[in-house]
């Protein structure tokens, strides 16, 4: 997943009418940088000088040196590293917690050069002479020229070592170096996680070397298409374990690699763990982990070792059950898609509970935030079993596609975590064949992707590499579209080409570039090789470049009574200028698939802005295109034919696959939002719901419903909307209640116990009575009896919400002291969430000061819990507040860059609306320029622009949408 999106259910729901992804999901995810880091310029332990030297010239100043560059010169690749690092688990004498290292690479030249350039960052270095902080030998009997001088660019994260003769090409040579660096708890690089078991602090030292912090640990060429072998030691207390990407393990009840040894360091005892070596990898997939973590393992006899670690309590009561039956056969179902053996000889897993992403792919040892690893049936939700399945899937798909064949470089990250987005699907369906996941990639994929690609601050899949140089311009493209449009445009792929020719050529693009580096026109080759039988419109390269080199997707238009069809670029704010010029003039090669009246089928390619194409047409029958919502694009129709749908709804919905029903009502809200079609026409797509059972459509509604909430909580609008919301979920809440047996039992299906969660959320947020009674009453319970929870794992969410919005400062507090004791991740993330949902203005206050006390509440968690009580309409104007009080405390304390503040900002001003609003955020925008702290202004300019949308859309539809909601009533 790499930096991933991390994306709860709630924030989904919270950020969704803004269009800027979970997970997030979820997914996911990110990759922390510290902006302010402490440097020290004496080592108090042991005497050794450290200096960090400054660039022989100024930075500032326009340079074509090298060095001034961030991309790495082509004069040399490395072969090998042998790094050995110690991080010590205890502060120093100035409170610092740090690790030492030694680090050598062997190196080739390609180019003459007299220059050795490679990444470090934050890293102190002993010299080895005067002004030398590196060492250089040939390899071979090769001579090496002398070092002249070192220095450091801060800029660009460069050791810069200039040499006096010129190395030779095609030799090769070996630069040593020692340094030390800090194991900080900013979540990247080399970093520090703690947990407190049986009432002792725990301190683990673990790695996120994604996008650009392999530097950040040891010296190395940190580019994707550097790849080299890595041999790996690691010094660590006495009682700990280390792992790596790789290690030769006893078959045995040890834990412990063959060559474990006890050493004596300057008067210390530690452990000394060799390591394998790696695979020839790139320095993003890298990692070790040091702790006192126990682990759960696989069978002797299966041919990977596969091992699930994480607290020994996490363990021991058995979180890592789940986990573990499922990874060998999700192993197992990849090597048969990609028709290649899985490329290592064992597989950790590990749960960390201090993680900034929702995992991470490294070989052979992926990194989880617990929640992404973890699953409690006693405790944890569907939804939770789900992000598990789903999470590991798409971390082990990343062993092939990804590990073993890696991007060149970071501006085709897309085919990367789309790809790994796209198959997780697969193979969490294959895990749990009952669930019929794939359907859910319309919600959790296109749909999310839909929501930001409609703006014109959306970028292409994939861009130039000189448009993606630095590392700020690296992290921001671990966003929503490189995850879920890429997996929705390459499910689109799959689907044209069919399934099994899809795999077929992943096997051939595998199989050809394994240990090396691709462009994404190199899968584009081998899908064509192997699909030449196909009949297609154009070359896969040509389709595909439409959708990943432009930005955005089309509506598709479909006039019944003509057989006209077009499409035209999809913009969710119709007066939003386009400044983004596009090769192919924002059209597509779009694949449509349609039927009439739930018989007669067909697919064509619309492959100009406008086409006439006969059997569509019709006076009669209603047709319905992009089945099961397969392309990545919206579809209209004329107004004939738009009745003719909403009859058969109301007539026989059923007859509309379940997915189109989703996509129906998603598309019409989205339309009118683009003033494409009426406002109440979107709304009579509703109207059959009170006959509705199934979730896709009902989510779908609720998720367009939610902007009308954020839009409408604080005006007359509200009573009405809740009043015709109500109608149509009192049939739901009824029909959960009898086939739940009053509630004591789960639904039978899958599908059935997520719409269980919409039919009781929603009945409570729209007072059907009865429902705000049955959350009470089961918190009541659990009140009581602490130590016993009676509330259904699945329904907990909305039942800690409810009952801590109708209750006082006693279930607050009690829900309170529940999330400090749980153990939990997942536990604990329902009730950071449920905690917000209170109307007490002076505990919500007192939650937003908990949340900035690092004691109190997790740093990976700070955003989400400001943004949950952001979500709460007494909450909003009190986080608003807030923040902008304490804006220099969350830039200092909380400093990991745009992604942390891009989230916070867009998250707590998605209820703007008002010419106030606009006012105070523009002020607000104001005070950041005029201040030291740059952080976030991004992200508040694409609030103005989007309180201004939203005033504008309050303006044009608030007196119609009243009126539609008081006729539905009479």
């Amino acid at each position: 997943m790499g930096k991933g999106f991390y994306i709860s259910k709630p924030l989904g729901f919270v950020l969704f009418g803004l269009g800027v992804g979970a997970v997030l999901t979820i997914f996911a995810l990110s990759v922390v940088y510290s902006q302010e880091k402490r440097k020290n310029e004496v080592n108090a332990r042991d005497g050794t000088r450290m200096v960090t030297t400054a660039a022989p010239h100024s930075t500032s100043a326009p340079s074509n040196e090298p060095w001034d560059k961030y991309r790495l010169p082509d004069t040399l690749l490395p072969a090998y590293y042998n790094v050995t690092l110690w991080p010590r688990l205890v502060p120093d004498e100035q409170g610092m917690y740090i690790f030492t290292g030694k680090s050598g690479v062997a190196l080739t030249c390609v180019k003459e050069t007299n220059l050795i350039i490679i990444h470090s960052n934050e890293l102190n270095f002993t010299l080895t002479s005067e002004m030398h902080h590196a060492k250089l030998a040939g390899l071979g009997g090769t001579s090496a020229p002398v070092i002249l001088k070192t220095w450091f660019q801060i800029q660009t994260q460069f050791m810069v070592i200039l040499l006096k003769d010129n190395l030779q090409v095609g030799k090769s040579y070996w630069l040593y170096m020692e340094f030390r660096g800090e194991l900080s708890d900013d979540l990247g690089g080399f970093y520090r996680s703690q947990y407190t078991e049986n009432g002792v602090k725990k301190v683990v030292a673990t790695t996120q070397m994604q996008p650009t912090a392999a530097r950040n640990a040891f010296p190395c060429f940190d580019e994707p298409s550097m790849k080299a072998v890595f041999h790996l030691t690691l010094l660590h207390p006495p009682g700990t374990v280390a792992l790596a990407n790789d290690i030769f393990i006893r078959h045995s009840c040890s834990d412990f690699p063959l060559d474990t040894e006890n050493v004596t360091i300057d008067d210390q005892e530690v452990l000394q763990t060799r390591f394998e070596p790696t695979e020839k990898m790139s320095t993003y997939l890298l990692a070790f982990v040091i702790s006192e973590f126990t682990n759960l393992r696989s069978p002797s006899e299966a041919n990977v070792l596969i091992r699930i670690w994480g607290r020994r309590e996490a363990i021991e009561s058995g979180q890592g059950d789940y986990a573990l039956s499922v990874t060998f056969p999700i192993l197992k179902y990849l090597e048969n898609y990609y028709n290649t053996t899985y490329p290592l000889s064992k597989s950790d897993q590990v749960a960390l509970p201090d993680f900034a992403a929702g995992a991470m792919e490294n070989w052979g040892l992926v990194t989880y935030r617990e929640q992404s690893l973890f699953y409690d049936p006693k405790v944890s939700s569907n939804e939770d079993k789900e992000w598990v399945v789903t999470v590991i899937t798409h971390e082990l798909a990343h062993m092939w596609f990804g590990n073993l064949v890696t991007m060149r470089w970071w501006n085709d990250l897309w085919l990367n975590e789309g790809f790994a987005s796209y198959v997780s699907y697969l193979g969490a369906d294959y895990a749990e064949p009952t669930w019929n996941i794939k359907d859910l990639m319309v919600l959790q994929q296109v749909q999310r992707a839909f929501g930001v690609d409609a703006l014109v601050s959306s970028h292409p899949l994939s861009s130039r590499e000189d448009e993606v140089i630095t590392p700020d311009q690296i992290d921001q493209l671990f966003d929503t579209i490189t995850y879920s449009k890429g997996a929705a445009v390459l499910r689109m792929l799959s689907e044209f080409l069919t399934e099994s020719a899809f795999a077929k050529g992943l096997h051939n693009y595998l199989h050809e570039y394994a240990y090396s580096n691709t462009v994404y026109t190199d899968l584009w080759k081998k899908l064509q090789e192997v699909n030449s039988s196909i009949q297609l419109p154009a070359s896969i390269n040509e389709i595909m470049n439409r959708w990943i080199l432009q930005m955005g997707f089309p509506v598709v238009t479909i006039n019944t009574r003509t057989g006209i069809i077009s499409q035209q670029h999809f913009l969710i704010h119709p007066d939003a200028v386009v400044d983004k010029p596009s090769d192919y003039n924002y059209e597509w090669f779009v694949p449509i698939t349609w039927m009439k009246s739930g018989s007669n089928m067909g697919q064509h390619w619309l492959l100009t802005k406008t086409a006439s194409y006969e059997p569509m047409k019709t006076d009669t029958d209603w047709l319905l295109a992009n089945l099961n919502v397969t392309g990545y694009y919206r579809v209209n129709y004329d107004p004939q034919n738009w009745e003719r749908l909403l009859t058969q709804l109301t007539a026989d919905h059923k007859i509309i696959p379940v997915l189109n029903r989703g996509q129906i009502i998603d598309d019409a809200f989205n339309l009118a939002r683009a003033q494409i079609i009426n406002i109440t026409l979107a709304l009579r797509t509703t109207k059959y719901l009170y006959e509705e059972k199934e979730y896709i459509p009902w989510e779908s509604a609720i998720r367009n419903f939610e902007y009308f909430f954020l839009m409408f909580d604080r005006t007359e609008v509200y009573g009405p909307l809740q009043t015709y919301l109500q109608r149509k979920v009192k049939p739901l809440f009824d029909h959960f209640k009898v086939i739940t047996s009053n509630w004591t039992r789960k639904p039978p299906r899958y599908m059935d116990q997520y719409n269980q969660i919409n039919a009781v959320s929603m009945a409570c947020k729209t007072g059907v009575k009865g429902c705000s009674e049955l959350t009470r009453m089961w918190y009541r319970q659990w009140m009581k009896n602490p130590d016993s929870n009676p509330i259904p794992t699945n329904l907990k969410i909305t039942v800690y919400c409810n009952a801590i919005a109708a209750g006082g400062v006693e279930e607050w507090d009690f829900g309170w002291q529940m999330f400090k004791n749980s153990t939990i991740a997942a536990e604990a993330e329902k009730l950071l969430y449920g905690l917000s949902c209170t109307k007490e203005p002076w505990l919500l206050n007192r939650y937003l000061e908990f949340t900035i006390e690092p004691n109190l509440v997790r740093k990976q968690d700070v955003a989400f819990a400001i943004v949950y009580i952001s979500g709460n309409v007494i909450g909003q104007p009190l986080v608003w507040d807030f923040v902008r009080a304490n804006w220099e405390h969350l830039t200092k304390d909380y400093d990991d860059g745009s992604f942390f503040f891009g989230r916070l900002i867009r998250g707590i001003t998605r209820k703007f609306s008002t010419e106030f609003d606009l006012q105070q955020l523009q002020r607000f925008k104001e005070d950041i320029a005029a201040s030291s702290f740059s952080f976030g202004t991004q992200a508040i300019e694409q609030a103005i622009e989007q309180t201004k949308a939203n005033i504008k859309w309050v303006s044009e539809n608030k007196v119609q949408v009243m009126n539609w909601l008081i006729e539905q009533s009479a």
